[in-house]
């Protein structure tokens, strides 16, 4: 069985296909083609097991992410197997693939939704997930401005944002960060509203990715009163697990504005173009099918590059230059 380390995932798996794999494996699940497994999250004396995964025939695979959580840090590995006789493939260190996985599902709505002149990011939170996110959505949109508002980053780590993203980045306090920005990607740990959705643009799009425990929010109620829709992985988790659906009002959360990401995706073609829905909020809290469909990706890219048969790779280990 194969060993995928993170910088494996990292040579062979970029953004762009990540994005293209996202979306063909939503719309597969939104046909029935594939299936997810909820989250489940075991704890004892402050440390944390979960667990989660996805069906995905059309990818040939199946597989489980299991990670612990410690002192709030993270360690993630994911097991796959194949879908066509359920023999185990791989091993994946998953830091690499949680990384990618999320900011490619926000670039994936951020396409259907924004628009697609956007200029200005408004970033809160410059870690992990922040820095993907603005490095991602730079490529992907012709952002000419990151506006970022994190009270811990560094002058270093501002300087290697703006040389990743090949734009300037400037720190700014959130109210003219939000009043200038055409996508705001929320990516903190914040358990209180980042921001006062009043000062919105009337077309903004925002992926409020940072919180996925439903006693935590970033996003506050006129932010989502203001939203036409409010587009979330799967029902199921997030409507558990997001405390920014979870602690809003009913009055401005009707169950008829809360979509599926599947079901945004396979909209018809005389749907408004991207950028004419007004202000749209997508919500993600991660789903097994992001982190399976992502590792099927990388197992057929590092196999590809390896040019070895199937039965001869399940003899080896295989693991990137150091």
């Amino acid at each position: 069985m194969l060993h995928i380390t993170d910088e494996l995932v990292d040579a062979h798996v970029t953004a762009a296909d990540a994005q293209t794999t996202l979306r063909e494996s939503f719309l597969a699940f939104g046909r029935g083609d594939a299936a997810m497994q909820a989250r489940v999250r075991t704890e004892a004396n402050g440390v944390k097991l979960s667990t989660l995964g996805a069906v995905i025939p059309t990818q040939d695979v199946v597989g489980a992410k299991v990670y612990t959580t410690i002192s709030g840090q993270f360690s993630f590995v994911i097991v796959l197997f194949s879908a066509r006789d359920g023999k185990p493939l791989a091993v994946l260190d998953a830091n690499a693939i949680t990384r990618l996985r999320t900011a490619a599902c926000s670039v994936i709505a951020a396409k259907q939704f924004a628009i697609p002149g956007s200029a200005t990011l408004a970033l809160f939170g410059a870690g992990i997930q922040g820095r993907q996110h603005a490095v991602q959505l730079s490529r992907a949109f012709p952002i000419e401005q990151i506006l970022l508002h994190d009270p811990y980053v560094s002058a270093d780590a501002i300087a290697e944002l703006a040389n990743a993203c090949d734009v300037p980045v400037h720190v700014s306090a959130p109210q003219p960060a939000v009043e200038q920005a055409d996508i705001v990607v929320t990516a903190s740990r914040s358990q209180t509203p980042l921001f006062d959705g009043a000062w919105l643009k009337p077309n903004a799009f925002v992926a409020a990715i940072g919180s996925s425990l439903p006693t935590t929010r970033e996003l506050n109620d006129v932010a989502l009163a203001r939203a036409s829709r409010v587009v979330v992985e799967w029902k199921p988790q997030a409507t558990s697990e997001a405390g920014d659906i979870i602690l809003a009002a009913k009055a401005v959360l009707p169950d008829e504005k809360l979509i599926e990401l599947a079901d945004a995706l396979a909209m018809p073609a005389d749907a408004p173009p991207p950028g004419h829905h007004g202000i749209v909020v997508y919500k993600s809290v991660g789903v097994g099918l992001e982190d399976i469909a992502i590792a099927g990706l990388a197992y057929l890219r590092v196999t590809e590059s390896a040019g070895m048969s199937t039965r001869a790779l399940l003899q080896e280990t295989v693991h990137a230059p150091r």
